[in-house]
């Protein structure tokens, strides 16, 4: 029997590159060894952007669209929505109950969102909550795994806490724990970094979309920051110090990278030669991500089936468990 795999990333719209690089390309390879479950996390966009709901469906299956395309197999896979599973909610609350207000406020994204400036908006249980909820959506599958870079170690290592005083608590005579710790699997991720060389992201502005019109790519990378001590076609660069370097060293082969390399430290190419490479490589990658959105966006209706089918089987499992929770805590009459 396969262990189970759980995963999930919140509705934003249509993916960047960023996205694929930095999670979806992991899922595709994981998918093949574990039965692995990935969900729609559409009440954890609530928790930052709780004022506004607009497009909340359509950026759902645009996201699930990209899944698809990525190469995410829903006859290998469990795909669904977090929000069609109340039991996650239960779960949430059940938890809530025994947890400790400081585990939450020692999370390190939370100390760090909340010491910004504007952050009094996100001074909110659900911002609070964000882990223990993440937490639920990992314990009532019973996930092995949970896949993550190592930046994200503590929200795994929260879950596991929780876990812990939940059969501490509740769990005293059973001959197996009613809820299981999962263990982090940590994956390679690559650091992406965006159109102006910081990391990638939808907020800054700075993102190529795996589904990006080919002219509107080539467009985005020539317009690209590079050397910024090469100000003139004659002057030799350094290839380390140029923001297009890095996005080559994910696209482009390594006889390519060092012709490339070569060029610039000898004024031999110009930036828009250097970049010409890299467009042809993203390009190519797109090109395959493209074919098989094609289908998907010509019958929406499949693709609704098929996270249908996927929260159907995902709400098997979290019934069972949530049934096993229940009796633990003395609710099941």
């Amino acid at each position: 029997m396969r262990e189970r795999v759980v995963s999930g990333m919140r509705p934003t719209g249509a993916l960047h590159l960023g996205h694929y690089h930095g999670a979806l390309k992991n899922w595709v390879q994981l998918q093949s060894q574990h039965d692995f479950f990935f969900f729609v996390a559409d009440w954890h966009a609530l928790t930052t952007h709780y004022a506004d709901r607009s497009g909340l469906e359509r950026s759902v299956y645009d996201m699930v669209v990209d899944w698809l395309a990525a190469g995410i197999d829903p006859a290998r896979t469990t795909l669904f929505i977090q929000s069609r599973l109340p039991e996650h909610a239960e779960l949430f609350a059940l938890l809530a109950m025994g947890t400790p207000l400081a585990w939450l406020e020692r999370v390190p994204s939370y100390k760090h969102t909340m010491a910004q400036a504007g952050a009094a908006e996100l001074a909110t249980f659900g911002f609070l909550g964000y882990p223990l909820l993440q937490a639920a959506d990992i314990l009532i599958y019973r996930a092995r795994y949970v896949p993550v870079g190592e930046d994200q170690a503590a929200h795994v290592e929260v879950t596991r806490e929780v876990a812990r005083r939940f059969n501490h608590l509740y769990g005293g005579g059973r001959a197996e724990p009613v809820l299981a710790e999962p263990q982090a699997l940590f994956t390679e991720t690559a650091r992406l970094p965006g159109l102006d060389g910081e990391k990638m992201s939808k907020s800054a502005g700075n993102t190529i979309a795996m589904r990006e019109a080919p002219e509107e790519t080539a467009a985005k990378i020539r317009r690209m920051p590079t050397d910024p001590q090469r100000v003139h076609r004659s002057d030799p660069g350094q290839p380390e110090r140029c923001p297009v370097w890095p996005l080559h060293c994910v696209y482009t082969d390594g006889p390519t990278r060092a012709t490339l390399a070569a060029g610039c430290r000898s004024a031999g190419i110009g930036c828009l030669d250097c970049k010409q490479p890299l467009i042809e490589a993203v390009q190519a990658q797109q090109r395959q991500w493209h074919e098989r959105a094609e289908n998907y966006l010509a019958n929406p209706k499949q693709v609704h089936w098929m996270v249908e089918m996927g929260t159907e089987r995902a709400r098997t499992i979290a019934r069972q468990t949530m049934r096993e929770v229940r009796e633990a805590m003395g609710l099941s009459y």
